[in-house]
């Protein structure tokens, strides 16, 4: 489970992790986050307000704590999945095989699975996944305009960025909702492969787009649009 930095001597990590584990067994329980307090995490912990005071100013700021731990541990694995190039991805969908760093990501969201799939539950924590989506967003951005010209697409690329994130979180979602029941490589496989899926494909009727002349006609015509609205103003 990831620790905080601070404080790390054995009695404040355990009197940490004791927290975070009553967090995930009131969350599991069906409490909702925003209805958590002090008193009734430090009960169930068996711990002392004083205990709780001790490491965090309050409740967001200790819900803050432990997702920041989390999103940096998930950020170096995030990382290391953007590096992968398109012939690396390819090369893997060819051999049946997840893409570089997937199985890592997933085994780490599976080894922590009742303290994430809390956060992600319904009564969980909205912001963590809008957290998770723009660490994503800004991990691998770079590493998907290589190549590209993202200024002749315009917003088309921004919300092809945020579609593709978006989706691949939600993925992660879902896989919690089921219990986990496919192994972190299965589930790297499926994911690996799921974002080059185009519409008709699961038909046998693909659709093929040429996105960057669709990319470049969309930026005319925004042009266009904003012309005729300047005129009429």
């Amino acid at each position: 489970m990831p620790q905080t930095d601070f404080k790390c001597d054995p009695r404040s990590l355990r009197s940490q992790t004791s927290l975070r584990d009553a967090l995930v067994q009131q969350l599991g329980a069906g409490e909702d986050l925003s209805r958590i307090t002090v008193a009734s995490l430090t009960d169930c912990a068996g711990l002392t307000r004083r205990t709780f005071y001790s490491h965090y100013k309050d409740i967001p700021d200790f819900i803050q704590q432990v997702e920041d731990a989390i999103m940096d541990e998930i950020r170096v694995l995030v990382r290391n999945i953007g590096a992968a190039t398109l012939p690396e991805l390819y090369h893997s969908i060819d051999e049946l095989e997840p893409a570089p760093g997937a199985v890592e990501l997933l085994e780490y969201l599976a080894g922590n699975r009742d303290l994430i799939g809390s956060l992600l539950g319904p009564g969980g924590d909205p912001a963590f996944i809008k957290r998770l989506i723009d660490l994503a967003r800004d991990e691998i951005s770079g590493r998907m305009q290589t190549g590209i010209f993202p200024a002749v697409l315009g917003s088309f690329f921004d919300y092809y960025l945020s579609y593709v994130v978006t989706a691949e979180v939600g993925v992660v979602q879902r896989w919690f909702e089921n219990g986990l029941p496919e192994s972190p490589k299965t589930m790297a496989r499926i994911m690996t492969v799921i974002a080059f899926v185009r519409p008709g494909d699961l038909y046998g009727q693909p659709i093929d787009i040429n996105v960057p002349a669709y990319g470049m006609k969309l930026l005319n015509l925004q042009l266009d649009d904003t012309d005729e609205r300047n005129e009429r103003e």
